[in-house]
């Protein structure tokens, strides 16, 4: 990958791993795709090396997260389920119940209860000595009324803090903006190592990928290639839907979306213009506005917004957002995110209890819908235990799969030191007509992926650098 000129140094030759050597000059030229094989090698080592790190991070972290929602229900059992009763009480008077066990800040939403045994959520925002991208869940018998518990939630899941904790270990570290660079990065070039990782595999002979009869190098190099081609697929989608929400990436991603059209789509939550309606904080014990604003006008309640809602077909599980200033309607939205999702929505007048708006998930756009089901699969949701199953047996794989590259590196140099890198100048025996849409590809991807593209411009310039530094001092460009 470096750009000096070739030198004098012997052609290199296969090792114990079976690695095909670099021709030698009169051998008749290789096809132009056999050609790329020594540069993807080349990049293959050199990223697995100076990425793998932060893999190595990004699954064990991920492996946690995935054993995370089994474990939150032992954790918050308590809170999250109750003895079935034979009658559920209103659901404002369940929100009643949590207002007087916790009148501290503002209602940001209600989830009832969904199943017979679970609780119902009311979500309070601003709670002193909670963060603020986070929410005061406040836990309620639905049949009694009485108070389970309150712990802090977050996001759209429902995240617990058990959960919440491994999320954002897994997310940034618990090192913020800065901290979410990591993960991006390793979002960024797990596509690429496991690209390359195919190329170099099924650039092999057959018989030189049994794993039976093989030792030392040859056969972690074959675990490494067998376990990697049965993962791959996965380990695409796991990049590609990670950076969907990353810092750089994922905003460029999202301008593509708007720009095609794509965008996820969102209820009109306008009222019919009635003026004075109160915030949810302000009600009474029956869920009715009392008057918080001079001049208000009465609220049909929650209850009267939770059956409109049921005759709109909104089924469980659904969380009921209050208005947020006169202007405002009710929002009533499904948040189930397993398979088939429930993701409809309306808006309801608070004056007169009528629908303003519908959005239904069957009228998304198509890269919306993907979206919805990319991020939901990758964060453990949409396919429920059997999802966070196959995102452990993922996140093991790659575990195994970076041990095993760096067991290669050190076998490589026969158990004393680390093996050589791959020589340079690999990109010379390329053709210019497949080496130049090579270069502006990459350079297309690394413009819309910034931390793919720097790091590899800053490999590039190091690279070069050190080449000849070392030229100038032994007269010979060095692998």
């Amino acid at each position: 990958m470096s750009v000096e000129p070739p030198t004098t140094a012997p052609p290199r030759t296969a090792d114990d791993a079976g690695e095909p050597a670099l021709a030698p000059a009169s051998v008749a030229a290789p096809s132009a795709l056999r050609t790329l094989r020594p540069l993807v090698l080349r990049l293959h080592f050199y990223a697995g090396v100076f990425v793998a790190p932060f893999l190595l991070v990004a699954a064990v972290t991920g492996l946690l997260y995935a054993g995370s929602f089994q474990a939150e229900k032992i954790v918050y059992a308590h809170e999250l389920t109750v003895p079935v009763g034979d009658r559920k009480l209103p659901i404002s008077q369940q929100v009643a119940a949590a207002r007087k066990a916790h009148p501290e800040g503002t209602i940001s939403a209600v989830r009832p209860s969904s199943q017979p045994e679970a609780t119902t959520r009311v979500l309070l925002s601003g709670v002193k000595g909670t963060a603020a991208d986070h929410t005061l869940a406040v836990f309620v018998d639905p049949y009694t009324g009485r108070v389970r518990g309150a712990l802090e939630q977050y996001g759209s899941t429902g995240a617990l803090p058990l959960r919440t904790w491994i999320d954002e270990l897994h997310r940034d570290l618990h090192l913020g903006d800065i901290g979410r660079l990591y993960s991006e990065f390793a979002a960024s070039w797990l596509w690429v190592i496991t690209g390359g990782g195919l190329v170099l595999w099924f650039g092999r002979g057959r018989t030189r990928r049994k794993v039976r009869g093989t030792t030392g190098r040859r056969r972690s190099l074959t675990l490494h290639g067998t376990v990697g081609v049965w993962a791959a697929g996965g380990l695409f989608f796991l990049s590609a839907t990670g950076l969907t929400w990353s810092t750089y990436a994922g905003a460029n991603i999202g301008d593509l979306r708007e720009a095609l059209g794509q965008s996820t789509p969102s209820v009109t939550a306008t009222s019919s213009g009635h003026e004075g309606h109160g915030s949810m904080a302000g009600m009474d014990m029956n869920g009715t506005d009392r008057g918080s604003h001079s001049g208000a006008r009465s609220d049909v309640g929650l209850d009267a917004v939770l059956k409109t809602a049921r005759a709109e077909s909104l089924s469980d599980p659904v969380e009921i957002v209050p208005p947020a200033d006169s202007s405002s309607a009710y929002v009533v939205r499904q948040i189930q995110r397993s398979w088939p999702e429930k993701q409809d929505s309306i808006a309801v007048d608070p004056a007169t209890g009528k629908v303003t708006d519908v959005l239904r998930f069957s009228d998304y756009p198509v890269l919306a819908k993907l979206t919805r089901w990319g991020i939901d699969a990758h964060t453990g949701t949409l396919f429920g235990l059997a999802n966070q199953i196959a995102l452990a047996g993922l996140a093991l794989a790659l575990i195994l799969l970076i041990l095993w590259g760096y067991r290669m590196w050190w076998q490589r140099g026969r158990g004393s030191v680390f093996g050589r890198p791959t020589p340079r100048g690999a990109w010379r025996q390329v053709p210019v007509y497949v080496l130049v849409p090579c270069v502006a590809m990459v350079a297309v991807v690394g413009y819309y992926v910034p931390l793919l593209g720097i790091p590899l411009a800053v490999f590039l310039a190091v690279d070069i650098l050190l080449s000849r530094i070392t030229r100038r001092r032994t007269g010979h460009s060095p692998a």
